[in-house]
């Protein structure tokens, strides 16, 4: 039976406003290695679902101050496996809702070609004026890149040559301004569909730092939000996991 048209727009535009009342927004606090990744998944998230993503990029640590204080962020993408856990133990997050969404890579990196050679001499070396790194007390991949330098017997003699950042990207965009030579930064930073997208890397051996396990979990603000539900069931799903994997990251 063939509906008049009247009679299609209108089911058509009912079944319209019944996705947008299930539509909702969901505020997500986002580990800054993770900024490229999110970005792709929640763009396809958005599509598939009709929910909006608000994220907000920055350290782990900070985060969790932040969290603490009462920000109103609904899911906590973090760069490390500990200040989830810690949340979780503190009463801040949906019980049972936490998961490891990657394990992620350090990588010593220069936006100058050819200046990082494929086994980490240029360290030994030391030849350089200034070496980029995130705060090892915030950003869980600065205190990779020092636990690695520690492992090499290179800590003391580096150590007057560190240039800081507050977190991850800003320890690359002092190597990407030419700031610092080079600089310990993820791989999801520098490296995309199996290649370094451009300058020199060193993929540092995983035996020189602890495991980068990098959990997620939905906080108590997003208790009753069903677009934080569906965006940790969506990045479990085959979507996001290519994203993911497409960064260097491993699952």
């Amino acid at each position: 039976m063939r509906l008049p048209l009247s009679r299609l727009l209108a089911a058509l535009g009912a079944g319209f406003i019944a996705c947008a009342a299930h539509a909702a927004e969901v505020q997500i606090a986002v580990a800054a290695n993770f900024t490229a990744p999110i970005k792709e998944i929640a763009a396809e998230f958005e599509k598939d679902t009709g929910h909006k993503v608000v994220a907000s990029f920055g350290p782990t640590g900070g985060f969790y101050t932040q969290i603490k204080n009462g920000a109103p962020f609904e899911v906590f993408f973090a760069a490390d496996d500990t200040t989830p856990e810690k949340l979780e133990k503190e009463g801040d997050t949906v019980a049972g809702s936490r998961w490891t969404y990657a394990v992620g890579k350090l990588v010593l990196w220069s936006a100058t070609p050819g200046y990082v050679d494929d086994k980490g001499e240029v360290l030994k070396k030391n030849e350089f004026k200034h070496l980029s790194i995130g705060n090892p007390k915030t950003a869980p991949y600065g205190l990779a890149g020092i636990q690695a330098m520690e492992k090499l017997g290179l800590a003391e003699a580096i150590k007057p040559k560190l240039v800081e950042g507050s977190n991850i990207t800003q320890a690359y965009q002092f190597v990407a301004t030419g700031n610092a030579e080079l600089g310990f930064v993820a791989l999801s930073q520098v490296y995309k569909d199996g290649k370094i997208t451009g300058g020199s890397a060193w993929i540092v051996p995983a035996n020189l730092y602890e495991p980068i396990k990098q959990d997620a979990v939905i906080l108590s603000k997003g208790k009753d939000n069903p677009a934080a539900k569906a965006l940790a069931d969506y990045l479990k799903g085959p979507k996001a996991i290519a994203v993911i994997k497409a960064y260097g990251y491993d699952l």
